[in-house]
This record gives structure tokens, C-alpha cells and sequence, in this order.
């Protein structure tokens, strides 16, 4: 089981606070298809929030307890029937997020023979994060931010 810093914490709890559960667990318990939903829950979101049905506290504690010991999660807050959890995300969804919408990438044009009898024509062309392809297969560069000629006359 994770072990977490009071200051680290709080910091979750607060994080945690506008989230939604995303597992729900029915007065029938813990059965391991749910184990392996809030597994790839925790995968994919790190912070994940539970609601448990059921009335008998105890029970909640302990499904709360096994959770944690099972799946390597890090308890962060247990109130009535919602538990929060925690668990680092792998660096594989990491650097994927990080990845994302940087650097050169490659987009296919398909343009239609003049004629339109022939079969289209395919180019693959490398595309920067500042260019995008129009309608008619052309690339285009985003235009820069307008100014403000108010602003500038003030001098902001």
C-alpha cells in the first residue's frame, strides 16, 4: 500500500472534491471485475472517487482496506460511503498525454481527379502544430493573435 505525506494528502482531497465516482460498488461487495475496473481507472485517472452501497461501515472499511492492499493505491479519504483513492499514473499514459498535440505530425490529402473518372490522388505530407489542411487539401498556416489598436496605443 502507498503511503502519503499529510500535505500530500490534502492537496488530493482538494483535487478530488469535484470528481464524480467512477465505480460503484453494490451492497453485494467486492467481486474481482470490479477490482479490475478501478484498476483501469486508476491507470488511466490516478484520482479516482468510489461509492459503496450499503449501510454496514465496516464493511466499507474493509472493501476500502482490500482495494488499497490489492491494487498498490494510496487510501487519501473515506467519508460516509465515498472513497477517494490514489495511485501514481504509469509513465506509458504519462508520455502519451505529453505527446499530444506537439511537434510535426503526419496527415493524409486525398484530392479528386480533375476529371473524376480517375482515382483520387494521396499525398502523406508532415504537418507542423501551427498548420492545418483546409477543405480543398491546402495547408495553411494559423494566423497570428490580432492585436489590439486600443491596447497598443495605451501601451499594454
Amino acid at each position: 500500500m502507498l503511503k502519503l505525506t499529510p500535505a500530500e494528502r490534502s492537496e488530493l482531497r482538494a483535487e478530488a472534491h469535484a470528481l464524480s465516482p467512477v465505480v460503484l460498488i453494490s451492497e453485494e461487495g467486492l467481486k474481482p471485475s470490479l477490482l479490475k475496473e478501478i484498476d483501469n481507472s486508476l491507470n488511466s485517472h490516478g484520482l479516482i472517487k468510489v461509492r459503496v452501497f450499503g449501510d454496514d461501515r465496516e464493511a466499507r472499511i474493509a472493501i476500502y482496506e482490500t482495494i488499497c492492499d490489492k491494487l498498490g493505491a494510496a487510501p487519501v479519504q473515506h467519508i460516509g460511503k465515498l472513497l477517494i483513492m490514489y495511485r501514481p499514473q504509469k509513465d506509458v499514459v504519462k508520455a502519451r498525454a505529453e505527446t499530444r498535440g506537439r511537434g510535426m505530425r503526419e496527415v493524409t490529402i486525398v484530392k479528386p481527379s480533375p476529371s473524376g473518372t480517375k482515382r483520387p490522388s494521396v499525398t502523406k505530407v508532415m504537418v507542423k502544430g501551427n498548420e492545418r489542411v483546409t477543405a480543398g487539401g491546402n495547408i495553411k498556416r494559423t494566423k497570428p493573435r490580432q492585436k489590439s489598436p486600443k491596447k497598443s496605443a495605451l501601451g499594454q
